[in-house]
């Protein structure tokens, strides 16, 4: 007979580690819709509209032109002064030049490698290091901390605030073990912003307390800074003189250019130890995936220069606008369903608990956001996402996203109503 053996066991930190509710539910929609079934599908954030011709036409020229070589890790320093002059001149960013400017394979990326360029797991008898985070919160903060042996400490936002910090419930939780602060603004899942005051009052009480936790340093996640269809404009806490030193703005071309698939991120910290955390972020790219695609510079410059590219990321702001305004008069018609009013980004998070307590026509009893939405899905064919895994009190909601056309829009708030009105 054969001998039998165990099988190799793989590492504790990937085992424990949950899988994205996002892309699990956005997974089974298309299975299900691969099978055949008229599934109408809310789950992803990505935009529909095809990438600007411009950009296209950009990279191909790029390389046409023979750029197809490997780069420093970074990138070439013409693209990252780009980026500079960007952060600078929109943001209002000072202090910035290429030195100060990292550039990886997608806004995910480049948070994954700043954070494990700040946390350490903590040496026997240490208490972690912290990072604050805001919930609810886009799923992937938390689990890259605690990879990089950071904890996560949750400062619970509320619809009541609009899912906005309040500054004393900041200074209250901030200690000599506090590492990192992440905002995101506009906000994934919430579809909410923090206006220019907030974010100021917040860098107040991060400059106030830098004797408490010098080592604090504040990662701000902006990339749907163009989706922005609210009176209040989007404003940069890095460009705050007293913290710019300590922020690192992250941002990247997935969202505003319609560029999901280019996977091209950056990030940018001005000051002495900006550059050193930049090059801290080099080391590590550079064991993991070193430069992105080197034809994609081309294109990342021309998206971040050219007029026609704005005019078009215009429009589709617009059209982004105007869906947030179809959604929330849909939503409004539901029985039960509250939801605060998006100011960016494409997302709304409307509260479902009234629904809790119900039974489905095929008898599935209601008791989470993510038994209405398995609910949803196998008997409307309508995939929102579950708020559980978003923190907080997102076991209360749905993530919607209106990523998609006005048409199916309507067709999915018409299912969603048929639904909430069949529960018993």
């Amino acid at each position: 007979m054969p001998t039998t053996h165990a099988s190799p066991a793989l590492a504790r930190r990937v085992t424990s580690l949950k899988p994205s509710v996002t892309v699990a539910l956005n997974n089974r929609a298309k299975s299900l819709k691969a099978s055949g079934v008229d599934v109408l599908g809310f789950a992803a954030g990505e935009p529909d509209f095809d990438t600007p011709q411009t950009i296209k036409q950009a990279a191909i020229d790029a390389l046409l032109a023979g750029e197809t070589k490997y780069t420093p890790t970074m990138g070439d320093m013409a693209t990252r002064e780009t980026v500079a002059r960007k952060l600078t001149e929109e943001n209002q960013i000072p202090g910035l030049t290429g030195h100060h400017i990292a550039i990886g394979a997608g806004g995910k990326h480049v948070l994954y490698t700043a954070v494990h360029c700040l946390f350490d797991p903590p040496a026997p008898g240490e208490s972690p290091w912290e990072m604050l985070l805001p919930v609810p919160a886009w799923v992937s903060y938390a689990p890259i901390c605690e990879l990089a042996g950071g904890r996560v400490v949750e400062l619970e936002t509320t619809p009541a605030t609009n899912f906005r910090l309040d500054p004393d419930q900041l200074r209250k939780a901030i200690n000599p073990r506090s590492r990192l602060l992440i905002l995101n603004s506009p906000s994934n899942p919430l579809g909410t912003m923090y206006p220019e005051a907030d974010l100021r009052a917040i860098a107040q009480v991060v400059h106030e307390t830098r004797d408490i936790a010098p080592d604090l340093v504040i990662l701000t996640d902006e990339i749907y800074e163009k989706i922005v269809y609210a009176d209040t404009p989007h404003f940069s806490i890095g460009s705050v003189p007293e913290i710019a030193e300590r922020t690192l703005t992250l941002n990247g071309m997935s969202k505003a250019y319609a560029m999901t698939g280019w996977r091209i991120g950056y990030a940018g910290m001005p000051g002495e130890f900006g550059k050193r955390f930049i090059n801290a972020m080099a080391t590590l790219q550079g064991q993991m995936t070193t430069n992105i695609t080197s034809f994609n510079y081309a294109a990342m410059r021309c998206a971040l220069t050219d007029a026609t590219v704005a005019d078009e990321v215009e429009s589709m702001r617009q059209a982004f606008a105007r869906r947030a305004d179809l959604i929330m008069a849909r939503l409004a018609d539901i029985p039960g369903i509250a939801c605060v009013p998006p100011q960016g980004a494409f997302y709304v998070f409307p509260d479902v608990s009234a629904l809790f307590g119900k039974t489905t026509p095929k008898g599935a009893r209601l008791d989470s956001a993510l038994s209405v939405s398995e609910a949803l899905l196998d008997e409307a064919h309508v995939a929102f996402v579950p708020g559980e895994d978003f923190g907080g009190c997102g076991r209360n909601h749905l993530r919607i996203s209106f990523a998609c056309s006005e048409d199916q829009i309507n067709q999915g708030m018409d299912r969603f109503a048929k639904f909430a009105a069949s529960l018993h």
